[in-house]
């Protein structure tokens, strides 16, 4: 009679070196098993690798791979698998959701871990894969990178997404780091459009507030501008009354102006290697568009969309010229810009840090709230705040070990 197959899993531990896997899966190979799965990571050279096979002869494999193991120097270690649990296993595929946890701040630590995979245990996510986007740290704090990243691989089923990101949005606070909680998918790492506010995201100030110190009313704009951006008063209202108070200022303020912009920490890094990946960028802003194309000839920004300031023989007059672009102007844009790069919006990412930025932060693929103001962290979908703008491309999948060179 026909011996029945069993079912094995493999799991492989010692030094991490090259041929030990060419090496155990030789053997199973020879024996004509079947891999029904496999996986393999490394830390700091060791080795870990798990190997689960089907055999009909699966002593004579058993003892044929501890031969090889003991030959190479690994560990290994079996265990039987049955038929039931593994059918109960497979039927699981796609019953179960996959999930992404970025972890980021200046420096991680093992308290901060331990929360983040506690919050994962509440809520019955397994976590499966950490994996390091940061580069390794040396010994000596003072050459140490300024900013630690980790990427959790979960599984399971979510019923409450928003009591989920509540939890981890309250414990980044507490901790001071930032935790962002996306579903993993075809779309996380194919990003092809991403738009940016202006003031206070890719700059750090609000230059309608530089206009308006120039032109003697800072004060009075400052305390307009805060407002809005905090959700207080209408966009729209609170741009009509402060362009107002520029009236008469001279039109050659704006280029000393735009030619002494502070840039966001991060900002150059993070578009250049946005461009080489061939992304699309876009500034929708809610500013001016005289500092958006000053930018955008700068940088390589593909698009700009602002407001247009009225000028009149050389001094602001006080209005402006075309539709103003507020909340929800940004996110049409957004879906337009979408449609004419032929781009799935769940292919597209924005940054802001407004409350007229929530639009397009909730539409975007992505939406993430720079250093924002609490009512947008709140509202948002993720939130960046402990370092700089280039901490977007954690979001966004990437390795330091991927931009060696692109720096």
């Amino acid at each position: 009679m026909e011996k029945q197959s069993e079912i094995i899993l493999v799991n492989i531990s010692g030094e991490d070196k090259p041929g030990v896997t060419a090496a155990l899966t030789a053997v199973l190979a020879e024996h004509n098993a079947n891999i029904l799965d496999i996986g393999q990571s490394n830390i700091h050279h060791s080795l870990s690798l798990a190997i689960m096979f089907e055999a009909n002869n699966s002593g004579d494999v058993i003892k044929d791979l501890l031969f090889k193991a003991t030959e190479i120097g690994v560990m290994v270690r079996f265990s039987p698998i049955g038929k039931d649990r593994y059918n109960r296993w497979v039927t699981l595929q796609g019953k179960k959701n996959r999930y992404i946890v970025t972890m980021l701040g200046r420096k991680l630590t093992p308290e901060q871990i331990s929360s983040v995979a506690n919050i994962a245990q509440k809520y019955k996510l397994n976590i499966e894969k950490i994996t390091r986007l940061t580069g390794r740290v040396p010994l000596e704090e003072c050459e140490r990178p300024s900013r630690s990243c980790i990427e959790l691989s979960i599984r399971g089923c979510v019923e409450n997404e928003v009591d989920l990101k509540g939890e981890f949005m309250q414990l980044a606070d507490k901790q001071g780091i930032d935790i962002a909680f996306q579903e993993e998918s075809m779309y996380r790492r194919m990003r092809r459009l991403v738009c940016f506010d202006m003031d206070s995201t890719l700059i750090q100030t609000e230059v309608i507030d530089e206009l308006a110190m120039r032109a003697g009313v800072g004060d009075e704009v400052k305390a307009i501008t805060e407002s809005a951006m905090r959700g207080e008063i209408d966009f729209s209202e609170s741009f009509k009354k402060r362009v107002s108070l520029l009236k008469g200022l001279d039109e050659s303020v704006m280029k000393e102006i735009a030619e002494n912009l502070p840039i966001t920490e991060g900002m150059t890094r993070l578009i250049r290697i946005l461009k080489k990946s061939g992304c699309k960028i876009a500034i929708l802003s809610g500013g001016f568009t005289y500092f958006g194309n000053y930018l955008k000839d700068k940088y390589g920004f593909d698009y700009v969309y602002a407001n247009e300031l009225e000028i009149v023989n050389g001094k602001l007059t006080g209005k402006y010229v075309g539709d103003i672009v507020d909340g929800k102007r940004k996110a049409e844009l957004l879906r337009l810009l979408a449609q004419m790069e032929k781009v799935d919006i769940r292919q597209t990412a924005a940054v802001g840090d407004g409350a007229n930025d929530l639009p397009m932060l909730e539409i975007a693929g992505l939406g993430i709230a720079f250093h924002a103001k609490p009512k947008v962290k709140e509202n948002a979908k993720q939130s960046l705040s402990t370092v700089g703008l280039d901490g977007v491309l954690y979001f966004l999948g990437y390795r330091d070990s991927m931009l060696v060179g692109e720096d």
